[in-house]
């Protein structure tokens, strides 16, 4: 039994058993995955996973447990790695986070700039994605925060942390006919051509929650995951503007007017995600405490480091 082998059955349950995308996410070939497989399988004695001729389609009950195994041996492995660096390179070293881009070009600015203060030894990456790809460069261990919606709240893998609410507002050109609505109603928004987020990122699941309830039908004729992309499609006379309230910038926008839609739609959360059990150097846990000063260094350490109401492990560093 190796790593290699226990890492083919994480990302297999990761890539939904997808075997071509195990070997492009281990950089190895789709037969050396298939042998690894064979030969873990004739050593342990079982079949770890369900098969429909040459396709995995899930893993076997000794499979489910092996999973859960191997996340915990790979998890201290990383550990491991981690503990010469926490120990020697306090100040030094690289941090990298993993967001959505309304994250990185608005909320997150003056955050970094506070921790480069701080740790001016330390650099920074920003790796941007949706929701889903956050959420898994974090698991991964492509990053070390992850900052973005729900999906990180409801993954049992991270330890969530809330980093601020904000809601949704409109955006149109100055002089628009929905300024003069006092107060703009969701029927006024179904009859206009809307501009917003596509599906899975950025709230756009309260945007749809929000009309099916009103039983009216949003004609949304484009959608994109940029906030700066929505801006300048509603610059251009497309369509109304539907983004988040924290992506409008006055002395920026300035031929655009915001216009409050809290009435209208529920508010959303951001969040920051640590991976569970896992050792961080002393600068991700200043960095979390920078992005919301109510939480304490101990009090994100001790999240991260209990499941189930016990400690896993004891990392007082």
């Amino acid at each position: 039994m190796n790593f290699q082998q226990l890492k083919i059955i994480r990302e297999s349950a990761r890539c939904n058993y997808n075997l071509t995308e195990v070997s492009n996410m281990l950089f190895t070939s789709q037969s050396g995955v298939s042998r690894h497989i064979r030969e873990l399988e004739d050593e342990l004695g079982v079949e770890i996973f369900i098969r429909r001729g040459k396709r995995l389609l899930g893993l076997t009950e000794p499979g489910k447990e092996l999973l859960a195994v191997a996340e915990r041996i790979l998890n201290e492995a990383q550990n491991i790695r981690r503990l010469a660096d926490v120990f020697s390179k306090e100040d030094a070293g690289v941090l990298t986070i993993a967001t959505t881009h309304t994250q990185a070009r608005y909320s997150l600015p003056k955050v970094i700039k506070a921790f480069r203060a701080i740790y001016p030894g330390v650099r920074l990456e920003l790796h941007q994605g949706s929701p889903q790809e956050v959420l898994a460069m974090l698991l991964s261990g492509q990053a070390d925060v992850a900052i973005a919606s729900e999906k990180l709240m409801n993954d049992p893998a991270v330890a969530a942390f809330p980093y601020y609410r904000w809601h949704h507002a409109i955006v149109v050109p100055q002089g628009h006919p929905l300024t003069l609505q006092h107060p703009v109603t969701l029927q006024h928004l179904s009859e206009q051509p809307l501009i917003t987020y596509r599906q899975g990122i950025t709230g756009r699941s309260r945007l749809d929650e929000a009309f099916s309830r009103a039983a009216l039908t949003a004609d949304i004729v484009l959608s994109a995951q940029d906030s700066d992309v929505i801006k300048t499609y509603v610059e251009l006379g497309l369509g109304v503007g539907i983004l988040a309230d924290k992506a409008f910038e006055a002395a920026r926008d300035t031929g655009l007017q915001l216009i409050n839609a809290e009435h209208l739609f529920e508010a959303n959360t951001v969040w920051l995600g640590l991976k569970k059990s896992q050792l961080q150097r002393n600068y991700v846990w200043r960095f979390i405490e920078l992005c919301n000063p109510g939480l304490s260094v101990n009090e994100i350490k001790e999240k991260v480091f209990t499941t189930g109401g016990e400690p896993v492990i004891d990392y007082q560093i």
